[in-house]
């Protein structure tokens, strides 16, 4: 007998959308059969009229714990994951410290899954979906580089720029801001077989244009956008590029903003180079002007771009230049943005949108920008692929992890942020009041429903899992 049957709805099987029911048994897919041909079930979700999806995997997450469990934690977080349809996040190395060693990982993992140990004295009872973790690769500890390789994270992550004044402690071993510790970095990393994600933003552009901006006396919200204009991204996307072809070292290209950058990862590939890209929904739909309006809560790295910029943006993740979109999820107090008020410098840059991230593409594809399935790919199958997770992960077919994501493309909602789940909510302005095309009616993990009509199953804090990739 099967656990749950999830039947009558259109399952994406092998790159398109079928009428079909999923048998679900341990944890596991049991089987993708034709409608009415599954064995008994103890438990029946009905899919009648609705998109029965692979669960979402996101590659870009920031919580905050250790350090700042304040803004948010794993426990809280991952509610927000699973009311968005994500089943799979891959957590990036900012806490306190960053993970850049295998005993600060596995403190990570700890809190993580909700195991009782020193760093978790809240008792948090941890992530409710599954979890990946980049490792850090820094200048200061590249002798620690290879030997994390071992420890099951999933790639490395660093940042082109000096430390943020005040957040050392979140850093330490993540910053390549120069060019020798940035060679060391991709030189240690490529020894790994793993890849190496950039935050990358020229340092010497950013702090000499704020400067030049200060000088001026230019504090408004408008003068971040201009502190990080394109060539910001351009500049240290191509020496990321350069850096990675001439030490072999795979290379992953992050929130990627401009068109231009775009084209460079797009010729890199042709030329046989391995470049991942990724980029966000806010990059996809969001301009400046959202910035001039809402300051410090529409405040990102890299900013904002014209508006322009993004309807073109759109061309390279309908062609395959973009793999996968991540969200960036990057919760912080409204106290902390309210420090932007009066000077947009003062004020930390990010805001949450895992629980969005689903929903923003859908609604997308609804309107014609992609294909459907295209979405599906971008949101969960490629991550899954060319992070080998897949087939654990990313895909519905026999043996692998039964998660899904059931939606509704005929359901229109709007989103208030008083509503999400997230510890961050208050800061998500930008999206106050926007409409949506479909919602997510049920997100399982391995088999347990954690999400249906609305609600997070409290209980299930703590299900979550750490994934390991499985190298080719």
């Amino acid at each position: 007998m099967l656990d749950t049957a999830v039947v009558n709805g259109l399952v994406f099987v092998e790159g398109s959308f079928r009428k079909a029911d999923v048998g679900i048994k341990d944890g596991k897919i049991a089987m993708v059969a034709a409608p009415g041909c599954l064995p008994e079930a103890k438990k029946t979700i009905d899919a009648s009229g609705k998109h029965v999806m692979p669960g979402g995997v996101d590659t870009h997450v920031h919580y905050r714990d250790p350090g700042h469990w304040e803004r948010e934690t794993f426990e809280d977080g991952t509610r927000a994951a699973a009311a968005g349809g994500c089943t799979t996040f891959f957590e990036h190395p900012i806490s306190m410290p960053p993970q850049w060693n295998g005993e600060i990982l596995k403190r990570r993992l700890q809190i993580c899954k909700g195991e009782e140990c020193e760093a978790n004295d809240r008792h948090e009872k941890g992530s409710c979906v599954d979890f990946c973790f980049y490792g850090a690769a820094g200048g200061e500890h590249p002798e620690a580089i290879e030997p994390l390789s071992h420890e099951g994270i999933v790639a490395y992550k660093t940042f082109l720029h000096d430390t943020p004044e005040g957040r050392d402690g979140e850093f330490d071993g993540l910053t390549s801001a120069n060019n020798a510790q940035l060679m060391r970095a991709l030189q240690e990393v490529a020894k790994t077989g793993l890849t190496l994600a950039a935050h990358a933003e020229d340092n010497e552009l950013v702090t000499g244009n704020i400067a030049r901006l200060r000088a001026e006396g230019r504090v408004d919200n408008l003068a971040h956008c201009e502190s990080r204009p394109p060539i910001v991204e351009v500049e240290a996307i191509a020496k990321m590029l350069r850096f990675g072809k001439e030490t072999g070292c795979p290379i992953e290209l992050v929130h990627v903003s401009t068109c231009d950058a775009m084209e460079l990862a797009k010729q890199a590939k042709r030329d046989g180079q391995t470049v991942l890209v990724e980029t966000c929904p806010h990059y996809l739909l969001l301009d400046e002007s959202y910035v001039e309006k809402y300051g410090a809560y529409a405040k990102c790295n890299p900013a904002l771009r014209k508006k322009e910029e993004i309807e073109k943006l759109w061309d390279y993740v309908a062609d395959g230049t973009v793999d996968f979109i991540g969200s960036d999820h990057s919760p912080y107090l409204v106290s902390e943005k309210e420090k932007g008020k009066g000077d947009i410098f003062l004020a930390p840059s990010g805001f949450p949108g895992i629980d969005l991230r689903l929903p923003l593409i859908l609604t997308e594809a609804k309107k014609g920008r992609i294909t459907l399935e295209r979405a599906v790919e971008l949101l969960s199958v490629n991550a899954a692929k060319l992070f080998h997770i897949y087939p654990q992960k990313g895909t519905i077919s026999a043996g692998a992890d039964a998660d899904l994501v059931i939606v509704d493309m005929n359901k229109e909602w709007t989103f208030h942020m008083a509503d999400s789940y997230s510890t961050a909510r208050d800061i998500m302005q930008v999206f106050e009041g926007w409409k949506l095309g479909c919602t997510v009616d049920a997100t399982l993990v391995r088999g347990r429903v954690v999400y249906e009509n609305g609600k997070v199953d409290e209980s299930a804090a703590g299900w979550g899992e750490f994934v390991r990739p499985v190298k080719a």
